[in-house]
């Protein structure tokens, strides 16, 4: 039934290919690798060493730099593939880099999500965020993890296909496993409702009452520069979902249903697959702008790596008057 439904479209839309995916693929990785890598791995260190425990978003945000290495991590065998055009490696290993794809970008939009929600709720409720204690954020950020980690490992499974012979294929050369109508319906309500709407909802509520909270008198261990702090915080939080995440999910659906068949009229089909690719860049760029969110919102994180680099600047310079009063 599936293989029907799949010849009827393409009996009806003659030219389906993507000739120039591989090319754009290829370049946007290999402009990601390099700066994601590092940028992030910095993040991680300096988050993890030298933030204070009064900045409550921490744990989120150590959290958001580890799924961006994750994938960042999977992009040399990504940029190899799109290049050659051949996969040599196991079949699993393919598998494995696509899911970390789908595991950063929605391990990502709840990270974001809970940080905007977090960084507005304590600017609100000041005194409650004094009592708040780290280790719910721990919780909540495992059961980030397994929920997220559970649900993405429908995107592998669909795509592991039997290729028969061809073993040489992998992302976006992958198969796509028909559904039934039950599953389908299921899958784009849960990605579409829980990764998108509620999120977006939420982040844009958090930036409304973040902006009318500098309206109001300052209260007790809060003044307007703290206020502007958290909209800052929030405000990029909102950039990056709406970059990365938003032209994504509004594909989503039409892609879907084009390649379940749903969709037959060959310029919406076309248009669908042709603006994917796109889209799946866009989302990659998180690992570039979240290090962006570390370092320019979280004060904390500037006067931390400030005050390592002036430590390191000056037992430089008393070594070395060290030496030279020494010599002299």
């Amino acid at each position: 039934m599936g293989s029907n439904r799949t010849n009827y479209v393409e009996t009806n839309c003659t030219d389906l290919q993507i000739p120039f995916q591989y090319s754009l693929y290829a370049t946007t990785y290999i402009l990601i690798f390099i700066p994601g890598l590092l940028a992030n791995s910095a993040a991680l260190w300096v988050l993890c060493r030298f933030i204070g425990k009064k900045n409550k978003a921490i744990i989120f945000m150590i959290n958001l730099s580890v799924a961006d290495l994750a994938h960042v991590l999977s992009l040399p065998l990504r940029i190899y593939y799109y290049i050659n055009r051949n996969w040599p490696f196991q079949r699993a290993l393919c598998l494995l880099c696509f899911y970390l794809k789908y595991l950063n970008m929605y391990a990502s939009i709840f990270f974001l999500t809970c940080i905007s929600l977090q960084r507005c709720f304590f600017l609100l409720k000041p005194f409650r965020a004094r009592n708040w204690k780290r280790r719910y954020d721990v919780g909540i950020s495992a059961a980030i993890w397994v929920i997220v980690g559970t649900a993405c490992l429908s995107f592998p499974i669909l795509r592991s296909t039997d290729l028969g012979n061809n073993t040489e294929s992998c992302f976006a050369d992958l198969g796509y496993r028909q559904m039934n109508a039950v599953a389908l319906v299921a899958m784009i309500i849960i990605a579409e409702l829980a990764g998108f709407v509620i999120p977006v909802i939420i982040i844009a509520y958090c930036t409304w009452k973040t902006t009318i909270s500098l309206r109001q008198p300052p209260m007790a261990f809060q003044g307007i520069t703290e206020r502007q702090k958290a909209l800052r915080m929030v405000f990029m939080c909102a950039a990056v979902f709406f970059i990365c995440f938003t032209p994504y999910h509004i594909n989503f659906i039409f892609y879907t249903m084009v390649k379940e068949t749903i969709i037959s009229s060959c310029p919406i089909a076309k248009s669908t697959l042709y603006f994917h690719p796109f889209c799946l860049c866009l989302a990659s760029l998180c690992c570039l702008l979240d290090p962006i969110l570390y370092y320019f919102m979280a004060s904390e994180f500037r006067d931390q790596l400030s005050r390592h680099s002036s430590s390191v600047t000056r037992s430089r310079l008393m070594s070395k008057e060290s030496g030279s009063s020494m010599i002299s």
